[in-house]
């Protein structure tokens, strides 16, 4: 098999008139995209250890009573268990706002400018950069 004739699959090949400077913006958008894929999935994480931190409350206050300090136990259970993380607020809400306040509005966009400028396609400044870096005939290298 020759894999020094088969170019990238069409999806990641820059449409006819794409500057350079054109795929460095979309490659920065796409990567300021990907930091907040990350920061979502860490404000995710934030959900669920507090949320785990909460239910294991349940057990402190029991094992608390069960131990003789039932004023400690309704203090946990009146002061920390099920409290807001900020004013009114449970995690749930925190990340739901943070999808429909910002990051289904960044994804939109990106998505939307991606296609006004580049057909659509992704990773295009990343699928260049492949190209360029490979080992032409080398198996592992291949373009596709």
């Amino acid at each position: 098999m020759n894999t020094e004739a088969r170019p990238p699959d069409a999806q990641h090949q820059r449409p006819e008139g794409v500057t350079d400077t054109t795929v460095e913006a979309l490659g920065a958008l796409s990567k300021a995209l990907e930091t907040t894929e990350r920061a979502r999935g860490a404000l995710y994480t934030f959900h669920q250890l507090t949320g785990s931190a909460d239910l294991t409350l349940d057990d402190a206050v029991r094992l608390l009573r069960e131990a003789g300090h039932g004023a400690q136990a309704d203090r946990v259970e009146k002061e920390v268990l099920g409290r807001n993380v900020i004013p009114g607020h449970w995690t749930f809400q925190i990340v739901e706002a943070y999808n429909s306040t910002y990051y289904d509005v960044f994804r939109t966009v990106e998505q939307e400018i991606r296609g006004e400028l580049a057909a659509g396609r992704d990773h295009l400044y990343e699928a260049e950069m492949k190209e360029d870096r490979r080992t032409r005939g080398h198996p592992d290298h291949t373009a596709n």
